[in-house]
């Protein structure tokens, strides 16, 4: 996991709302939520595994799955799941146990996250930022 500060940090927004500016520019919420907390994730590769930018939030006014809820926006970070290699190749020989094996675990969820993409991470803190902050 790589944090990358960002004035985004701290600023409130009605979560429906959020949603709907970060959709179009590629952000989907995040599987890993609770009715206090959540996070928006931008799919950056899928290069040995899933690199993510994960912009985390967490209610202050009300639960997520109500209407009008207020969410505060944490420090973005980079994060890379590394699933196991050849799962999908069992597919071939199981149809139906090769579907449910290519959403097993990741096997590190904190994987190395390579380098040419921390640069991609920080241009979309930075995107994100322009998006948010000037409205």
């Amino acid at each position: 996991m790589i944090e990358i500060p960002s004035e985004v940090e701290g600023k409130s927004y009605d979560l429906y709302k959020l949603e709907q500016v970060l959709k179009p520019i590629g952000y989907s919420i995040g599987g890993n939520w609770d009715y206090d907390k959540g996070s928006f994730d931008y799919k950056i590769d899928s290069k040995d595994g899933y690199q993510f930018l994960r912009l985390p939030f967490t209610a202050i006014d009300g639960q997520l799955d109500e209407r009008g809820c207020t969410v505060a926006l944490g420090r973005p970070f980079l994060l890379s799941h590394q699933y196991e290699e050849g799962l999908d190749d069992q597919t071939s020989t199981a149809v139906f146990s090769g579907s449910f094996n290519q959403f097993s675990e990741p096997v590190d969820k904190d994987a190395r996250f390579p380098e040419e993409y921390v640069r991609v991470g920080k241009s979309l803190v930075k995107e994100l930022e322009s998006v948010l902050l000037n409205r």
